[in-house]
C-alpha cells in the first residue's frame, strides 16, 4: 500500500427499516456481518465492516432503520444513527425503489452531508417507474450521484463501489488489512442467536427480546463453551420462547449453533437460558448493561 495514493473513509448506510441496509453491507463485504430477517428493525446496533482493497479501505457502518422512537431502546438506536451520520465521510442513503414518496424523515437525518442515493430492490420494479422517485429526491437533496441496485441480487454493486471509491478522502489505512470488524466474536454470536429468535417468532417476541452472552470460553481440548441469556419482558413471553418441552428453545439453539460454528470456523457447545427483565426496553441501566448505550 502506498499512503500517498491510498484512500480511506467511513461510509454510513442510512435508511428506513427494511430497505436492505444489512443485506447491502453483507453483499459489499462478501460475507455476513449483519443479521438479516424480513422483519423491520432487525438491526439495533451500529455494525462496522472493514473492507480493505489494494488502494482503499472502506469502513462501512450499518445502522438501525430510521423511525419515530417509542421506547428508550428506540431512542438509543436513533442516537446510533445520528452518531454514524456525524462520523461518516460519505452517506449511502438507501431507499426502496417501490416507494411512492421520498423518505423525508431520513433526508432530515443526513442534512447536508455528502451522500449517494442507492435505489434498492430495482429488480422488483420497471425502470420507467423509477423516474418520478429519482426526480423527487433530486429536488430535495444534492446527492453526489444516484445508483440503482439490488442488494439481494447483487446487481450493479460494482458501479456503487466505484462511486464510493471516488468519494473517499485520501489517507492511510486505519485498520490492519486482515481485520473485518472491530466488534468482538461474542457480539456476532449474540446477534446470530437474536436472528434466530426473529426468524422463529412473530408479533411481540422478537422486539421484546435481546441476547446477552454470559460466558464465552475457548477450550483447546474440547468445544468452545458459549452460554447466552435471551432476555424478554414478561413471563408469558418466556413460556412462548421456551415452548412445550423446551422444543422452541432447542430449535433456536440448533440453528444458532450451526451458524455460530460456521462464523467462528470451530465447534461450540451452546447453552441458552431465557430470563425475564420487566420492561427492559425502557430501563436505562439495563440498556447500558446490554450494550445499547
Amino acid at each position: 500500500m502506498h499512503p500517498e495514493n491510498f484512500k480511506n473513509g467511513y461510509v454510513a448506510l442510512i435508511g428506513k427499516p427494511n430497505v436492505g441496509k444489512s443485506t447491502l453491507l453483507n453483499a459489499l463485504m462478501g460475507q455476513k456481518l449483519s443479521i438479516v430477517t424480513p422483519k423491520a428493525q432487525t438491526t439495533r446496533h451500529r455494525v462496522l465492516g472493514i473492507l480493505t482493497e489494494e488502494s482503499t479501505q472502506i469502513i462501512f457502518l450499518d445502522t438501525p432503520g430510521i423511525m419515530r422512537p417509542n421506547t428508550s431502546l428506540d431512542q438509543a438506536m436513533m442516537r446510533k444513527v445520528r452518531d454514524s451520520v456525524a462520523d461518516a465521510d460519505l452517506i449511502i442513503f438507501i431507499v426502496d425503489a417501490r416507494a411512492d414518496e421520498p423518505d423525508l424523515r431520513g433526508l432530515k437525518t443526513i442534512i447536508d452531508r455528502p451522500a449517494i442515493l442507492a435505489l434498492n430492490k430495482t429488480d422488483l420494479v420497471k425502470q420507467d417507474q423509477l423516474l418520478p422517485l429519482v426526480d423527487a429526491y433530486t429536488n430535495l437533496h444534492s446527492f453526489k450521484t444516484i445508483v440503482p441496485i439490488s442488494a439481494l441480487k447483487e446487481t450493479n454493486l460494482d458501479a456503487l463501489m466505484g462511486e464510493i471509491r471516488n468519494c473517499l478522502p485520501s489517507g492511510p489505512a486505519l485498520y490492519p488489512a486482515e481485520m473485518i470488524s472491530e466488534h468482538p466474536e461474542r457480539f456476532f454470536v449474540a446477534e446470530i442467536i437474536r436472528e434466530k429468535v426473529f426468524e422463529q417468532f412473530r408479533q411481540e417476541i422478537p422486539y421484546a427480546s435481546t441476547v446477552v452472552i454470559s460466558n464465552f470460553v475457548e477450550r483447546d481440548q474440547a468445544k468452545d463453551l458459549i452460554e447466552a441469556d435471551i432476555i424478554v419482558e414478561r413471563p408469558s413471553q418466556k413460556r412462548i420462547l421456551i415452548g412445550a418441552k423446551a422444543h422452541a428453545l432447542k430449535a433456536i439453539g440448533i440453528k444458532a449453533r450451526q451458524d455460530i460454528e460456521q462464523f467462528l470456523a470451530r465447534e461450540v457447545y451452546l447453552k441458552l437460558f431465557v430470563r425475564v427483565r420487566k420492561d427492559w426496553r425502557n430501563q436505562g441501566q439495563l440498556l447500558r448493561s446490554f450494550g445499547y448505550r
